[in-house]
């Protein structure tokens, strides 16, 4: 089974920091790309930030200069730096893998277009 655990969240007060982690566990052969998404109360869910398996990085205007995602492919584990957090960056923030190739019991290989974590909630305070 293929899941994604992020952890890293909490309170923090407004201007604090936070590292959230999402591993992806399973037999996993690769991970096409990660990245992370928040969802505040009431809103829909937006991208934070992506990273391919190239390295190569994108950050939406939204949290942008103070977010920083990085990854270590070898253990297939996505990191988010994030600092001069805002009350309005309160959100719960999802971990996000696209095309997930995987081996299976039988030595073969499925292939998951997307997965999502279970969500980490962070709360500034003002």
């Amino acid at each position: 089974q293929v899941q994604l655990v992020e952890s890293g969240g909490g309170l923090v007060q407004a201007g604090g920091s936070l590292r959230l982690s999402c591993a992806a566990s399973g037999s996993i052969v690769s991970i096409n790309a990660m990245g992370w998404y928040r969802q505040g109360s009431g809103k829909q869910r937006e991208l934070v930030a992506g990273i391919t398996s190239g390295g190569s990085t994108m950050y939406a205007d939204s949290m942008k200069g103070r977010v920083t995602i990085s990854a270590d492919n070898a253990k297939n584990t996505v990191f988010l730096e994030m600092s001069s957090l805002k009350p309005e960056d309160t959100a719960v923030y999802y971990c996000n893998a696209v095309r997930v190739v995987v081996g299976t019991i039988n030595g073969q290989l499925d292939t998951y277009a997307e997965l999502w974590g279970q969500g980490t909630l962070v709360t500034v305070s003002s």
